[in-house]
């Protein structure tokens, strides 16, 4: 389907109903790669959860910039910090509207009362609406802030402050991450009258670029442009539509037959033609990611140390990135990317070692045959781009030293759900960065207060928590660096995961696709982009 055929589509289908051929051209289709759980963004921890929402229905106090990890004013237009750096006040843009949809018209503008409901929800488990619709926020509280934000306080209608027990040197960068994402308190109490609390996950209001107009699982997501947001400049397209894929060929084909505009994640494979190809775009950049495999030690045999070093030496690194990353990737040693600030460079790899893994086995008692259960997702990921071939490869390199592996796949929303749970033994997953600091990694990983959420490995060590808790209480750059390298070293030590490696990001678009800008965080922002034919 051709531009022109699509704009007759999308005209066809009801989306344009008085708007001319001209203006109707400006519109976008994404193809992305999953369907949303959800469109509450506290509630998810994943990419394909926050595409769908955050930077689009949605907008925080603080922003990141586009394409960069800069925070920017967003719905407050500035802020100030105690000289204790405990409190934060946050002044607040003012003449900020609410969506307008089918299901619900504002009577008044954002305001503290928004905020306040947004995060008292969070901090509060007896809060009326969460009692209402029970949720849980596991990035909040992954991060902890559920139990170091003291008080939210509504100082007047556009001023907020935010009181915190303990020194966080990475807030003002947490509030600018998607789970922090600004709800209308006057659609929740809404929706309590009505009685459909839950609805705040599938109809959403927000004061977003786009405008949340329908969804059909496992197809297709529409927005309108926000004609009324507080930045027009930034809202250039008319109707952006997700069309939802899970196969990333499918995705390739449907940007060459200009049946979309812009997607994410191609296969190695595909780089090549993609290159040729005149009428498309691939820009790219180092990854600011780890795909690794988590061991779950709460389950024997992957509760003995000696067991996940076995595991660890068998695993033949240069022939996955070769096979499964075929060219674009790079091998990972540590449990976050080099170019994080802190990053300990002296953490070498163990050399890969099948044999030395045998007597590693033999001496912890593993029988050989012994079966572990392998966890890999069906989607594809920035941080991997075939986990299924990924886990046939760990399957072999596991059953040269005894160890036979079962690998199990759940569609990516019911994968998250089960591992979150434990119910693996062992897993292929990864990360992206989302706020360029070294917590959003050691803290929001491997720390005890994150299991149940992405500490997959569900492994808590005090010594380790000590060094992390510590290094977020201070101020000092160099003083955080040295308490993370050691943190570091212990998390190496104790071998809870094994990294593989750190991807190149690719995007592919059409050439027509202007201002698009790749994020360090994995995420896919339409606001400031235009597609003119």
């Amino acid at each position: 389907m051709r531009k022109s055929a699509f704009i007759q589509a999308v005209l066809t289908a009801g989306l344009i109903t008085s708007t001319s051929l001209a203006s109707a051209a400006n519109n976008l289709v994404f193809c992305s790669e999953g369907s949303p759980a959800g469109f509450d963004p506290g509630q998810y921890t994943t990419g394909t959860d926050f595409d769908a929402s955050a930077d689009t229905i949605f907008n925080r106090l603080v922003h990141f910039e586009r394409g960069g990890t800069k925070v920017i004013p967003g719905l407050a237009q500035n802020w100030d910090i105690s000289d204790d750096a405990l409190t934060y006040t946050f002044h607040l843009r003012p003449g900020v509207k609410f969506h307008t949809t089918s299901y619900f018209k504002p009577s008044r503008e954002f305001n503290a009362d928004d905020v306040l409901f947004t995060f008292q929800r969070m901090l509060d488990k007896n809060h009326p609406f969460r009692l209402a619709y029970p949720s849980e926020f596991p990035y909040f509280t992954d991060m902890g802030m559920d139990k170091n934000i003291a008080k939210v306080e509504k100082l007047d209608d556009l001023t907020v402050r935010f009181t915190l027990h303990e020194v966080d040197a990475a807030f003002v960068q947490n509030l600018a991450m998607h789970f922090a994402s600004i709800h209308s308190a006057e659609y929740a109490e809404h929706l309590l009258k009505i009685g459909k609390p839950a609805e705040i996950n599938q109809k959403p209001i927000g004061t977003g670029p786009f405008v949340f107009s329908r969804y059909q699982k496992d197809a297709v997501i529409r927005y309108k442009g926000n004609k009324e947001y507080w930045n027009p400049d930034e809202v250039k397209i008319n109707n952006l539509i997700f069309s939802i894929n899970t196969d990333s060929s499918v995705r390739v084909q449907k940007l060459k037959a200009g049946e979309c505009d812009i997607t994410l994640n191609p296969r190695p494979a595909d780089l090549k033609t993609l290159k040729e190809d005149p009428n498309l775009a691939l820009p790219s950049q180092a990854g600011y990611n780890l795909g690794y495999i988590a061991y779950n030690v709460q389950h024997p045999p992957l509760d003995q140390l000696g067991v996940r070093q076995a595991l660890d030496m068998a695993v033949n690194k240069p022939a996955i990135i070769e096979a499964v990353y075929q060219g674009a990737g790079q091998l990972a040693v540590n449990a976050m990317p080099p170019s994080q600030w802190s990053y300990d460079e002296t953490i070498k790899d163990p050399a890969y070692n099948p044999e030395k893994a045998k007597e590693l086995l033999k001496a912890a008692g593993v029988k050989e045959g012994t079966e572990i259960t392998l966890w890999a997702m069906a989607a594809q990921r920035p941080y991997n781009p075939n986990a299924k071939l990924m886990a046939e490869m760990l399957q072999a390199d596991w059953a040269k030293v005894g160890i036979k592996a079962r690998i199990v796949t759940y569609e990516w929303g019911e994968y998250l759900k089960r591992t979150k749970s434990g119910e693996q033994d062992a897993m292929l997953i990864g990360w992206s960065g989302d706020n360029g600091d070294p917590d959003n990694w050691l803290g929001t990983l491997y720390s005890c207060a994150a299991i149940g959420g992405n500490n997959f490995s569900r492994w808590c060590n005090a010594d380790y928590d000590k060094l992390i808790i510590s290094a977020k209480r201070i101020t000092d750059t160099a003083k955080r660096s040295e308490l993370y390298r050691q943190a570091q070293q212990v998390l190496h030590q104790q071998v809870p995961i094994t990294p593989i490696a750190h991807s190149t990001v690719y995007q592919p678009m059409r050439k027509t696709v202007h201002d698009f800008k790749i994020s360090p965080f994995a995420s896919n922002v339409f606001y400031g982009v235009s597609n003119p034919p």
